[in-house]
């Protein structure tokens, strides 16, 4: 009897533990109905600045890598199955989509979130990751994982790697898919120019932005749906990748393109699932109603333009030899178009300063002056104005050719006399 009971209680004891290790990192169900009642809610809000319940938000312009508004956005936290952004971009940059991986054991083992993977299943690398990012699997993570390098402890070595070629300095990874540890820590602000850096990746792109999709276990087939409660929901939102373990609560990274300009919002700590839709929500409607993008390009070119034709005064040593081209240096890609808050537009400036009086000869790409485009203390654009061509003193056989030119002229004007 005694016998019984000890057996008894040490299976109740065992399907806990397993029942708590399966709980760990599962995204619970969210019906249609639920998730627009809390966009609707998050919509009608009509605060200034967002005021969100996650523990930390950011908003990142992908255009200008500003970021537009944080809370703890430097903090470093535990950020769940977000980590499998970074899995994702390891994975794309060092293998073939076509390549097949045998599951392994510790891989069929692992625990949360899951694919559903068994030990010796046959699956690609392209559905693996279809797998990762859109239903989260754990077990994908660690098939991926060992697949590209070697085990877990290799491949977070690459992780760790690519974040140093990033630049990053408050983000650490211990493991392919983010289940807690003490170690594996970033910042909203840092998972926001990972995932900047991601969506780079066209591949990358399509996969996040995709609801449903059928993967191919062994031959056979099975339909996966995409996490991202907002992904198809809420206009513009074209990704990136969902989180939840009990030490990072609930973790959503977006990306959201409007007008043609993608923005990427990061939250962090959410206590239920429900205020990780609210806040998510509440920070793209602030961003896309409350900036706007200005043509500093465009601005900065008129106003150049505009100071070359009417105040430009430069004083040079009559014996030039040819007039000065003026030309404003190039302004890049990136740098023209810049997210403004609204209420700040009327306090954008165009200041230009420059040396007025110069001695010839002068060098090619001369700086004499400076173009800033100033929304009150920050800077939006610095660039140089310069004397593209080089200026050179006559000498006695550039005079020689001035008479012989003004005196053919001469005789042109008193022939059409005649």
């Amino acid at each position: 009897m005694k016998k019984m009971i000890t057996i008894c209680i040490t299976g109740i004891i065992l399907f806990t533990i397993n029942n708590v290790s399966l709980a760990y990192d599962i995204e619970e169900e969210f019906t249609i109905e639920e998730i627009q009642e809390n966009i609707i809610e998050a919509s009608t809000n009509e605060e200034k600045q967002p005021q969100i319940n996650s523990q930390a938000g950011l908003i990142f312009d992908r255009t200008s890598k500003k970021v537009l508004w944080e809370k703890g956005g430097y903090e470093k936290r535990a950020m769940a199955s977000t980590t499998k952004i970074m899995t994702a971009i390891i994975v794309l940059e060092n293998s073939n989509l076509t390549d097949i991986v045998e599951v392994s054991k510790k891989a069929a083992g692992t625990g949360g979130s899951r694919l559903g993977l068994k030990t010796g299943d046959k699956i690609t690398i392209k559905d693996l990751l279809y797998g990762l990012m859109l239903r989260s699997g754990n077990d994908s993570a660690v098939a991926l994982a060992e697949y590209v390098g070697g085990d877990v402890e290799g491949f977070s070595k690459l992780m760790n790697q690519k974040v140093k070629e990033l630049g990053l300095k408050n983000t650490n990874f211990i493991t392919p898919h983010g289940l807690d540890q003490e170690e594996h820590y970033t910042t909203a602000y840092e998972l926001a120019q990972i995932t900047d850096y991601a969506l780079n990746n066209s591949k990358f792109r399509q996969i996040v932005g995709t609801k449903t999709y059928n993967i191919t276990i062994n031959g056979g087939v099975k339909t996966i749906n995409n996490t991202n409660e907002l992904l198809g929901n809420l206009h513009g939102v074209d990704g990136v990748k969902t989180g939840f373990t009990n030490n990072a609560g609930r973790c959503l990274v977006t990306s959201a393109t409007r007008d043609g300009h993608q923005l990427i919002f990061v939250v962090l700590g959410a206590n239920t699932k429900k205020i990780r839709t609210i806040d998510s929500t509440k920070l793209i409607e602030y961003a896309f109603s409350s900036y706007e993008y200005i043509d500093i390009e465009k601005l900065a070119k008129e106003e150049f333009q505009e100071w070359l034709e009417q105040s430009c005064r430069l004083q040079l040593d009559k014996k030039k030899q040819i007039e000065p081209q003026i030309i404003l240096q190039k302004i890049e890609d990136e740098e023209r178009y810049k997210p403004i808050s609204k209420s700040m537009i009327k306090d954008i400036k165009v200041n230009i300063d420059y040396k007025e009086k110069f001695e010839v000869p002068i060098l090619p790409n001369t700086v004499i002056g400076n173009l800033q485009v100033k929304v009150k203390d920050e800077i939006l654009l610095n660039k140089n104005i310069i004397i593209e061509n080089e200026i050179q003193k006559k000498d006695v056989k550039d005079y020689f050719i001035q008479i012989l030119y003004n005196y053919s002229n001469y005789i042109q004007e008193q022939i059409k006399k005649f």
